[in-house]
């Protein structure tokens, strides 16, 4: 469990500014929708998550505790869960945005709220109290399997600390970026544990160098920026949150454009050709097309190719 104790390891952001509360997107194609307010709270149903549709298919999914730095309290477990699992089946969405409220991105889990969880679970002997840990903690994986199970790419944009359990999210979006002043850690060592939420499973996988990993997640260090780019861990790196928000956006609606059956079988079959042979990866790959080369979207995409038309100008159904 990301046990990240907000009281001990965030000193360092007291007194920081806050950012505005409204994102002004800077993005031509987005500037009609300042959709992106932060000032009024999570949307219901949720009490850690805001949701709004800042663009048509574009969901945008915050995280928002932001006078607790975006913790990861007992709710978030559940909400991200349902949240995802709801975007999931949601044909008007086609890619997420993932971003944090406030001065940073997560601050990991919030102990205060969970730590009864998993300091004290229930149980007479050793065998019943291990069994409901190991149910605890596979709650706790499920929040973040959810996002790498959603036929959806997720953007996510960081900006400032992304720390413990923030490190495991991200690792299970398809798209990351940061801010300049972002920086990363991999807490769990310093708190006495391994990480147990994704982040020794998906991180070496997302930068490639096991000795780097290795070394993140063993010294418990920062990661700046400027490595986390030419690490691998993310794709882009702007000067602040405004300038990220709005390229965010931006990329989200180029995927956004495009035949969601294209998209969501491209996200698909990039997670399992990583998680199998390439001999695996191709036979899927043959399996899933036979199906989904079926499809309007081949023949509307072809023909604004040939009319040098872009992406944009086509209507894909729903999916």
């Amino acid at each position: 469990m990301n046990l990240s104790i907000v009281s001990l390891s965030y000193t360092s952001y007291r007194g920081l500014q806050s950012p505005p509360v409204v994102v002004k997107l800077t993005s031509s194609f987005f500037c009609q929708t300042a959709a992106m307010s932060t000032s009024t709270g999570a949307s219901s149903p949720y009490t850690t998550l805001s949701i709004s549709h800042p663009a048509e298919f574009i969901t945008h999914v915050e995280l928002h505790r932001p006078e607790k730095r975006n913790s990861m309290n007992r709710a978030f477990w559940s909400e991200m869960v349902d949240c995802f699992n709801e975007i999931s089946m949601n044909s008007d969405c086609r890619v997420v945005v993932l971003s944090g409220a406030g001065r940073l991105f997560t601050a990991g889990i919030d102990l205060t709220d969970v730590a009864s969880d998993v300091l004290s679970p229930e149980g007479d002997d050793t065998a019943r109290i291990s069994w409901n840990l190991r149910k605890k903690l596979l709650k706790y994986q499920e929040a973040f399997t959810v996002i790498e199970r959603c036929p959806k790419p997720v953007v996510v944009a960081i900006h400032g600390a992304c720390i413990g359990g923030g490190v495991d999210l991200i690792s299970a979006c398809d798209i990351r970026m940061c801010t300049q002043d972002a920086w990363f850690q991999v807490k769990e060592v310093d708190i006495g544990l391994a990480a147990d939420v994704g982040t020794l499973q998906r991180l070496p996988k997302v930068i490639g160098s096991r000795s780097l990993v290795n070394e993140l997640a063993l010294t418990a260090r920062k990661m700046f920026a400027d490595e986390a780019k030419s690490s691998g861990l993310v794709s882009r790196v702007f000067a602040d949150k405004e300038a990220m928000m709005a390229g965010a956006l931006e990329m989200a609606g180029e995927i956004a454009a495009r035949s969601p059956v294209a998209v969501q079988g491209t996200k698909i079959n990039l997670i399992y050709s990583r998680d199998h042979s390439v001999t695996e990866g191709l036979d899927y790959m043959a399996t899933w097309n036979m199906s989904m080369l079926q499809t309007q979207d081949v023949m509307k995409s072809a023909q604004a190719a040939m009319e040098k038309k872009s992406p944009k100008s086509v209507v894909f159904s729903k999916f």
